[in-house]
């Protein structure tokens, strides 16, 4: 890694976790990574809280780095694309976080023989817990591969796929926190209704999901063990779990992931 200059396009939430994680888990100094952003208070704020350089431009980002991660949003791409085909090099690899955008748009607009890797993380990256789907486009190499995941490691966990999976990736793990948050919003105003005070509530169901999940992941156990394990006979746990049945609560969850798989292929489409 150290030969690395990673130049990130967009200054938002993500590429500030990811600088971070970069920086606190020691694959890249701040040296190795500049910004840049439409919003120079952004990089700023970058800049002071992990000692990164800014570029005034996405030219001057992409002349400089042998790395360039694009961090933003899926309708700017189109917008920022000529400015990085003119600082574009074949030995250049780039990363993209931008949620529906194929990779061929970039080699479209780069050369036809541009490496360039497609990665969907998640909000959880915040707090160097998420993880991040990554598919390779059709010229990227594995040491490309190896290198996105060296990268999107230090916020979490890796897993890759074949690209015309990552809409069904953005639909579950993409949008997934905020289906999750509904959860513990809902677990909290149960509790609540049944007397708990909102913050002693609050904290119950949030820690409640945390702890859960990570029994799931250390034990290696399926979920649906680990939940009989819970509901003894003729309990209050399996009283819950039938209601839950009876509103819809895992066809519900399904659907969402459905609903927001189709989206991300309909906003890739345009």
């Amino acid at each position: 890694m150290k030969s690395i200059q990673l130049g990130i396009v967009g200054a938002g939430n993500m590429a500030s976790a990811l600088v971070r994680g970069l920086i606190v888990s020691g694959r890249l100094s701040p040296a190795q990574i500049r910004v840049s952003d439409v919003s120079p208070a952004q990089c700023q704020t970058l800049q002071q809280a992990h000692g990164v350089q800014s570029a005034d431009t996405t030219p001057a980002l992409a002349a400089w780095a042998n790395v360039v991660l694009v961090a933003v949003k899926p309708q700017v791409v189109p917008s920022i694309l000529p400015d990085l085909a003119a600082a574009y090099r074949a030995e250049q690899l780039i990363l993209s976080i931008a949620a529906g955008v194929a990779t061929q748009v970039f080699a479209g607009a780069l050369a036809p023989g541009a490496r360039v890797v497609r990665a969907m993380p998640n909000t959880p990256a915040l707090v160097l817990e998420g993880v991040t789907a990554l598919a390779p486009g059709e010229h990227a190499t594995e040491a490309d591969l190896a290198l996105a995941r060296n990268i999107f490691d230090a916020v979490g966990a890796t897993v890759v796929l074949d690209e015309p999976q990552m809409d069904a990736v953005t639909g579950l793990s993409g949008s997934g926190p905020a289906y999750v948050m509904l959860v513990v919003e809902a677990l909290a105003d149960g509790g609540v209704r049944m007397g708990l005070k909102r913050e002693t509530a609050l904290a119950l169901a949030a820690r409640t999901l945390y702890g859960s999940a990570k029994l799931l992941l250390e034990s290696g156990e399926h979920p649906a063990a680990l939940k009989d394990k819970v509901a003894s006979p003729g309990g209050t746990t399996i009283a819950g779990l039938c209601a839950l049945e009876r509103h819809g609560a895992r066809n519900a969850f399904i659907e969402a992931v459905t609903a927001a798989t189709q989206r991300s292929s309909e906003l890739g489409q345009r």
